[in-house]
């Protein structure tokens, strides 16, 4: 990590194209951006997605073929595969009860806001609730890349591939998940990203931002 304030390390980091595979990222610094993920705000507390940190060489090769033959699969060091509830269910909800009694104690209120989520998301179509479950995945995807960022390591989200496939090849449909998007981790191959040296594109303030006084 450096002194970079939290818009400097946004400045820095981009989507990286290019990265170098003689590089790997020291376990620490994953460490240390899981840990984020795992702290990453969801709706009523329910994390409904698994995170699937995979290194082995063959089996992001593999996930590589479903995902248009993108580099930095292979290219970087560790590539996270962020996997949402293939639906929400009462076992599911009463998991996330029984976290929050450990933590909290047994308080009457929780019990009354858990069985008003059960009532509202288990008779919902699995679709409904898949879609829903993958949003809190795309919460923590923004906070892993931010957190990346703070420990200069470079990443790159992604949503071109295959998940039918990239679930295969994990096995997550017996595990009731379902690949919602992934993101590579390594190092920028400075002589090699064409995207690197060009100059960061954002809309300006006035014209993404309005305020309702």
């Amino acid at each position: 990590m450096t002194d970079k304030t939290l818009l400097e390390q946004l400045d820095w980091r981009y989507a990286t194209k290019k990265m170098d595979p003689a590089q790997p990222v020291p376990q620490d610094k994953v460490d240390a951006i899981i840990e984020a993920i795992r702290m990453a705000p969801t709706s009523s507390g329910t994390q409904p997605f698994e995170l699937i940190v995979v290194t082995n060489p063959e089996v992001r090769s593999e996930i590589r073929k479903a995902a248009g033959d993108q580099a930095q699969i292979t290219d970087g060091s560790h590539l996270l595969v962020f996997a949402a509830w293939d639906d929400y269910t009462e076992a599911r909800i009463d998991n996330v009860v029984d976290l929050n009694v450990e933590a909290r104690g047994d308080l009457p209120m929780l019990h009354a806001y858990y069985d008003n989520l059960k009532k509202s998301y288990v008779p919902r179509d699995p679709e409904v609730n898949y879609a829903h479950a993958a949003r809190q995945a795309y919460i923590a995807l923004g906070i892993a890349m931010v957190a990346a960022a703070e420990q200069e390591v470079d990443s790159t989200p992604m949503e071109g591939f295959d998940p039918a496939a990239v679930d295969k090849i994990l096995g997550l449909k017996e595990r009731g998940l379902r690949s919602v998007v992934l993101l590579p981790l390594g190092y920028r191959d400075p002589e090699n990203d064409w995207l690197l040296p060009m100059k960061k594109v954002r809309k300006s303030l006035d014209t993404i931002v309005s305020t309702v006084a």
